[in-house]
């Protein structure tokens, strides 16, 4: 039995179980929770542009999902969503349950063993991607007793798959770093700084984390307004503070990025929705 400290969280039937990941991994992972539903009601969530990749381990039914890019609708199990530039939208059937896994972009490139430019915009089945481990990772994690078993057999599978992963170019890790620090800086700059050509750095970095530099940089400054507006920052002081010209810059960057106003997302209109059938519209 193990002896893993998991605190939970009741969110109005929406329940999370949260642990600390091994310290290796925590580097990677933004997040790292477990979760169920107590209720069977559908449901649809606006999904948005993040700083991480996506990994979901469905312990329950499977997911309706719609990504950027015009790709048509289906369903997934166990799946990796790679970096977004645009939004999406997922429909649920209710009873969802299962581990969701927020993966820094690099970290992702190194766990799962392929390109991140080929998740771009796109969502993939675990199996496709890691083959039989994957369908005997969801069922160890399925039979688990406890959820502090499950998240050590989730540590030693992403261990593993750590010491046999790719590694990112040193130059790629330093140009992440310096697109997250300081959001004034081009990609002009970054590309000086790691010593390679513009062309050569959005070519690797878009390779290994999914997005050329200058998009990433987009995402980051977005994903910062929506802290700050979040947080109840004006939205003239978040467009200054984020390095919009003006508020304007701001609203078409959030119509770009996530299909709505900033004060449609804050206020609330994207947040998850109960729905009567699955095919209906978001």
């Amino acid at each position: 039995m193990s002896d893993r400290p998991v605190e939970f969280d009741d969110r109005d039937g929406w329940w999370l179980a949260q642990a600390r990941p091994h310290p290796a991994l925590r580097p990677f992972l933004r997040s790292y929770d477990g979760y169920w539903e107590t209720e069977i009601v559908p449901t649809r969530m606006r999904t948005l542009p993040t700083r991480t990749a996506v990994v979901i381990i469905n312990l329950g039914p499977p997911l309706l999902m719609q990504v950027p890019g015009g790709v048509p609708d289906r369903e997934y199990g166990s799946f990796v969503a790679g970096m977004y530039d645009g939004h999406g939208m997922y429909v649920s059937p209710g009873g969802q349950r299962g581990v969701q896994l927020d993966v820094t972009p690099l970290g992702a490139y190194t766990l799962f063993g392929v390109p991140m430019a080929h998740l771009t915009n796109a969502a993939v089945e675990l199996p496709d991607l890691l083959g039989r481990s994957a369908h005997m990772l969801v069922d160890r994690l399925a039979s688990a007793p406890s959820w502090s078993e499950r998240f050590d057999v989730l540590d030693a599978f992403l261990l593993r798959r750590l010491e046999i992963g790719p590694v990112p170019d040193p130059e790629v890790v330093r140009a992440w770093r310096l697109l997250n620090g300081d959001l004034a800086l081009t990609v002009a700059d970054i590309a000086a700084d790691v010593g390679w050509s513009r062309k050569h750095l959005t070519h690797r970095f878009r390779e290994q984390a999914g997005l050329p530099p200058k998009v990433m940089a987009r995402v980051i400054r977005f994903r910062r307004a929506v802290g700050l507006l979040t947080g109840g920052a004006a939205l003239a002081d978040a467009a200054f503070a984020c390095g919009y010209y003006d508020q304007a810059h701001l609203n078409r960057e959030f119509r770009a990025l996530s299909g709505c106003t900033p004060r449609e997302l804050i206020g609330g209109q994207l947040e998850q929705q109960r729905v009567t059938t699955l095919a209906e519209p978001a």
